[in-house]
């Protein structure tokens, strides 16, 4: 009790909303051994999916229940991430303190864009007491055996990823005239170049090679592939910003 590492199981364990909090402790256990989770805990109304639902049209995002229901899917996005940080803490004892207190840190941060978006979910109309919810991070965090695999994942792959989707849905809600969501999506963009930069500096650091686009391919869990990592329009600014070159967006 009162350790970091304990805040984290309860961060992925609880079965409550109000428990779902970000994991401040000031003492490690460092444990030796790690810990792998095979699941999250669930709070009642956030009943499994197996399949996610369709992304509306542009044109529909005109209704605020459409709107709505994204920034429900974005907050399923980010108590995942937040969830499956911490889940790293406990899965990877073994590595530098550092990489496991800034672990702590993004999970801290994506609580912090749930926020945000459970917030404007609920000013646009939506139950954010009953969502049913499609676990996909947690089906392929389990193939990450080492932590290089793990920060190509979530690290350069789904947060690499919100890059781009965060910069295109904005421009859509701002289309919309929804400019307080497109610039909740705006603020979360620009958190996630720290996320893929911080992702990056560590990959560098388990390989003890500078990132390249096949290393990465090949460090991420089949059947994953980094064309599933990747929004239209592809943001290279932004990428660029967080330390991937032209060559690892290709």
């Amino acid at each position: 009790m009162g350790t970091v590492e304990r805040a984290c199981w309860d961060l992925v364990t609880a079965t409550r909303w109000e428990d779902k909090r970000p994991p401040r402790a000031e003492s490690w256990w460092d444990a030796p051994q790690p810990l792998r989770l095979e699941g999250p805990g669930r709070p009642p109304g956030l009943e499994e999916l197996e399949r996610a639902p369709r992304t509306p049209r542009p044109g529909a995002l005109q209704r605020p229940e459409a709107r709505a229901a994204l920034f429900v899917r974005f907050l399923h996005h980010e108590l995942q991430a937040a969830e499956l940080f911490a889940w790293g803490v406990l899965a990877f004892p073994d590595t530098p303190r550092a990489f496991r207190e800034g672990l702590v840190r993004l999970a801290s941060e994506e609580l912090g864009h749930l926020e945000l978006y459970r917030t404007h979910a609920r000013r646009l109309g939506a139950d954010t007491e009953r969502m049913p919810i499609r676990d996909w991070f947690w089906t392929r965090v389990h193939a990450c055996t080492e932590p290089a695999h793990f920060v190509a994942f979530l690290g350069l792959g789904l947060e690499g990823a919100n890059l781009d989707h965060s910069a295109r849905f904005a421009e859509a809600f701002r289309a919309c005239g929804d400019e307080e969501g497109a610039a909740i999506l705006e603020r979360v963009g620009r958190d996630e170049v720290r996320h893929v930069a911080f992702s990056r500096t560590w990959f560098e650091r388990f390989t003890g090679q500078p990132l390249a686009f096949e290393q990465w391919a090949e460090a991420l869990p089949a059947p994953l592939t980094p064309a599933l990592f990747r929004g239209t329009p592809l943001q290279r600014a932004a990428r660029a910003a967080a330390g991937r070159s032209e060559e690892h967006t290709s």
